[in-house]
C-alpha cells in the first residue's frame, strides 16, 4: 500500500461492512462511506482539484470530515486540516500560503471562512448551510459519478497542517502518504494491546493528533465504532460514555481536567478502560485523580508533535512507566543531545531528536526552516528530556518556555504539575517574569476548583519544590489560557503577565 485512498476498501474488504463513525446520533457504515468518498472525489475534481492540490477543510468534528478525508484522498490531493478556532486573518494567511484549491466548511465555521476567503482564488463548499452565491453544497458534490482512485506515492505529499502561529506566521507541515501511513499503523498496534474497540473522540480532528487517531481505526483488526464529538464538555463525555458503553477514548490533559470538577461517581463509567492521552504534558497528579476516580480505567500517556506525524512514543497498555511518555513506536528512533549535537547518557536531560517513517517531509516553502529542524534525518524537537536505561522517555519542558532563575534552569511543567497536586487546583500555567536581579521570576497563573488563597499556594509549592524552582507570585484567574487543543498556552499567559504589575516577591 502507497497511498491513503486504498485504506477504507482495504479496511473494508479485510473486516467487512460496520459501523465505523458516529456523531449528532447518527451512524455510518465503512461501505457508505467508502462509497461516497468515491463520489466527492468526483465533485471535487469538477471544482478544479487535481493530484497534489491542497484542499482545505475548516470543520468542526462530524463524520463529514472524515468523508472529505477519504475523498481528498480518493482524488491524489492533500488534506489541509485547519482548526475552527483560527482567525480570519489567521485563515487567510493558511488559504493563500498553500494556494488551496477548494476549502471544505460547516455551519459553525462558514462566517470564518467566508471572511478568511474574501478575494482568494478557492471554491467554498459548506457541509450543513444553505451555500452562498459562487458556493456549493457538499450533499450535491456527493450525488457525482464515482471517480477511479487516484494512486499516489509513498512520497507524495497528503496532508499540509499548518503550526507554529504562536511565534509568528504558521509555518505548514508536510507529511507524506507514507508518514501517516507508518505512524497510524505503528499507533493502532500499541492500541490494539488494550483489547478495546469502540472508541471516543473529543479531540478536534482537523489537529494533527486527532487526524491520527482517524487513520489508526482504518488500520483496525477488529470492527468498532469511531463516536465523535462536535464539541467537548465534561458533562457530555460522561453522559456519552455510559450511554453508549464506551471502552476507549483519546484525549488531551486538560479534558481531563475538566472531567475531574465533575461529580464523575454518579456516572456508570465501568465500561471506559483504557484511555489515551496526548498533545500536552499529563500531570501525574491528574492521572492518578481520574484512575481512582474512574477504577476501570488505565491511562496512558505518550508524545510526538505536527512534525512526527503526531506520535513518537507511547506507554504500552500492560508495560506502562508513570513519569515516562512511554516507548518508541516502531520504526522510531530517539536520542537526547547537548547544545552541541552530542549524544547524552542514561538520564541526563538534553533536547529529543527523533528520525522514523513519521519524520515530515519539510516546511511547506520553507526549505531554510527545514534544514535548521532535520538534521541528517534527525529532527530536533526543541524539547527537553532523557531516557531510561530500557528506553523509556521522559519530557521535561519546552526549550523556549525554559525559565532561568538566578543562573538556576526552571521548567515550568516541574512548577505546573507540583500546584496541580493541591485539590483545589484545577489549571495551571507557569512563565517566567523579567527580573533586574534574578534574570528570571517565576510566576504562576492557576484555575481553581476550590477554596484556596494564592499565598496558601505559594507555600504549598514550597513543600515540594527546591527554593529555586517554587513560584514568587501566584494569580488566580478564571481560565487559564489554552490554545484551540487544549494546551496550556504559555505564549497567552506571558501576554497576560505584561498586562499586570508585579506582586511582591516571597
Amino acid at each position: 500500500m502507497t497511498g491513503l485512498g486504498e485504506l477504507a476498501p482495504r479496511a473494508l474488504a479485510r473486516l467487512g461492512d460496520h459501523d465505523f463513525a458516529a456523531s449528532d446520533g447518527v451512524t455510518h457504515r465503512l461501505a457508505d462511506l467508502t462509497q461516497r468518498a468515491a463520489r466527492l472525489a468526483s465533485g471535487l475534481r469538477g471544482l478544479g482539484v487535481r493530484p497534489g492540490d491542497r484542499v482545505g477543510v475548516v470543520m468542526t468534528n462530524s463524520v463529514d470530515v472524515v468523508l472529505a478525508y477519504l475523498a481528498i484522498w480518493h482524488a491524489g490531493a492533500a488534506a489541509m486540516p485547519v482548526v475552527p478556532a483560527v482567525t480570519p486573518a489567521e485563515l487567510a494567511h493558511v488559504l493563500r500560503d498553500s494556494e488551496a484549491t477548494v476549502v471544505l466548511a460547516t455551519a459553525a465555521s462558514i462566517a470564518l471562512v467566508r471572511a478568511a476567503a474574501t478575494g482568494l482564488d478557492v471554491a467554498v463548499v459548506v457541509a450543513d448551510e444553505t451555500p452562498g452565491p459562487d458556493e456549493h453544497l457538499l450533499a450535491d458534490l456527493v450525488e457525482t459519478a464515482a471517480l477511479g482512485l487516484v494512486p499516489r506515492a509513498a512520497t507524495d505529499l497528503a496532508a499540509l497542517l499548518y503550526t507554529g502561529g504562536t511565534t509568528g506566521r504558521a509555518k505548514g507541515v508536510m507529511l507524506s502518504h507514507g508518514n501517516l501511513l507508518a505512524m497510524a499503523a505503528a499507533r493502532q498496534r500499541v492500541v490494539e494491546q488494550a483489547g478495546t474497540t469502540g472508541v471516543l473522540l473529543p479531540l478536534p480532528i482537523s489537529h494533527v493528533f486527532g487526524l491520527i487517531n482517524v487513520v489508526s481505526r482504518l488500520f483496525a483488526s477488529r470492527p468498532g465504532t469511531m463516536h465523535l464529538m462536535g464539541r467537548f464538555t465534561a458533562q457530555a463525555f460522561v453522559e456519552q460514555v455510559e450511554r453508549d458503553r464506551i471502552e476507549a477514548s483519546a484525549v488531551v490533559p486538560s479534558m481531563l481536567q475538566l472531567l475531574l470538577e465533575l461529580d464523575l461517581e454518579r456516572h456508570d463509567l465501568r465500561s471506559l478502560s483504557y484511555v489515551t492521552s496526548g498533545g500536552a504534558p499529563l500531570a501525574p497528579s491528574t492521572r492518578a485523580e481520574f484512575e481512582r476516580r474512574v477504577p476501570t480505567a488505565r491511562v496512558c500517556d505518550g508524545y510526538g508533535c505536527t512534525e512526527v506525524t503526531s506520535t513518537a512514543t507511547m506507554n504500552p497498555p500492560d508495560a506502562r512507566r508513570d513519569g515516562t511518555v512511554g516507548l518508541p513506536l516502531e520504526g522510531v528512533q530517539l536520542r537526547v543531545v547537548d547544545a552541541e549535537g552530542a549524544v547524552l547518557g542514561v538520564g541526563v536531560d538534553g533536547e529529543v531528536c527523533v528520525r522514523s517513517p513519521g519524520v515530515m517531509l519539510g516546511y511547506w516553502q520553507d526549505e531554510p526552516a527545514t534544514r535548521a529542524t532535520v538534521v541528517d534525518g534527525w529532527l530536533r524537537t526543541g524539547d527537553i528530556g532523557h531516557l531510561d536505561a530500557d528506553g523509556y522517555l521522559s519530557v521535561v519542558d519546552r526549550t523556549k518556555d525554559l525559565i532561568i532563575r538566578g543562573g538556576f534552569n526552571v521548567y515550568p511543567r516541574d512548577v505546573e504539575d507540583a500546584l496541580l497536586a493541591h485539590p483545589a487546583v484545577s489549571a495551571a500555567a507557569v512563565v517566567g517574569r523579567p527580573d533586574p536581579v534574578l534574570g528570571e521570576e517565576v510566576v504562576a497563573f492557576v484555575e481553581l476548583s476550590g477554596p484556596v488563597s494564592a499565598d496558601e499556594l505559594v507555600a504549598f509549592a514550597a513543600t515540594r519544590l527546591a527554593k529555586t524552582k517554587r513560584p514568587r507570585e501566584v494569580r488566580v484567574v478564571d481560565r487559564v489560557p489554552l490554545t484551540s487543543i487544549g494546551k496550556t498556552d504559555r505564549k497567552a499567559a506571558r501576554l497576560l503577565l505584561e498586562q499586570i504589575a508585579p506582586a511582591a516577591s516571597r
